[in-house]
């Protein structure tokens, strides 16, 4: 694969540790990532910024206001625009030769094999998704089709990022959104997937008076911390692209 002096420029710092066959072979990856919240546009930045050179990025929600102390697109400038725009502009302001396909769209159990089989098959899927449901059809469509995946838990109310490590789902522990997708892959038959996730012990946050229960009051977030692990699941990736 030949490179410009100018793509070159652009990565020598990769190329360093990785080599040109190296940065190839990232610029020859497609990696779909679901969900562009705290975890996934932290995701999707780093390996825009790694050298990656395709994207398939959902996710069907836009900016707001709450997304602003965690979030990679979240800025003034970007309130209500959908998030999959906003990441596609990003990485594309970082490598201008890269590929990227952004969907605003909710991924579900009828529309998984339609949506993802309208574009190329991606090398890796990076699952940042919060719902349980789709996390479990992104785990039985990668498994159905041959495709590598990495499924982020989860990392609401805490506080700890050096606790965080990757395991399969089925030796995960403590973790309430693991127990919850134990028990779901347990009942689908789905098995031997990555993970990453903390065992640490959620700081206690009382709901907000008034609020509904799928309000989801009670749950919060630092600065900090989903970027962390959307850092750490990027070089996961990365690191798997290399081999």
């Amino acid at each position: 694969m030949e490179f410009t002096e100018d793509y070159l420029e652009r990565n020598s710092r990769t190329v360093r540790i990785v080599g040109e066959e190296g940065l190839a072979r990232l610029a020859r990856s497609r990696v779909a990532v679901f969900g562009l919240g705290g975890v996934g546009a932290a995701c999707a930045e780093s390996l825009a910024r790694g050298g990656v050179g395709s994207f398939l990025l959902v996710d069907k929600d836009e900016v707001e206001p709450s997304n602003l102390n965690r979030q990679a697109i979240a800025f003034l400038s970007t309130m209500g625009r959908p998030k999959a725009e906003v990441m596609r502009a990003m990485a594309l302001d970082i490598n201008p030769d890269v590929q990227v396909d952004a969907l605003q769209e909710f991924v579900n159990a009828d529309n998984i094999d339609g949506l993802l089989g309208a574009f190329p098959k991606p090398d890796f899927i990076v699952d940042a998704f919060d719902t349980l449901s789709v996390k479990a059809e992104l785990m039985e469509y990668a498994a159905r089709n041959g495709i590598r995946i990495v499924s982020a838990m989860g990392g609401a109310n805490k506080t700890d990022p050096t606790q965080l490590e990757f395991a399969d789902l089925s030796d995960t522990r403590i973790c309430p959104l693991c127990r919850e997708m134990r028990k779901i892959a347990r009942d689908r038959g789905i098995d031997d997937v990555t993970v990453l996730y903390s065992p640490e012990k959620p700081v206690k946050v009382p709901a907000k008076e008034g609020a509904e229960r799928h309000e989801k009051t009670e749950l919060g977030t630092l600065s900090y911390f989903p970027p962390t692990m959307g850092l750490m699941i990027a070089g996961y990736v990365i690191r798997e692209l290399l081999g």
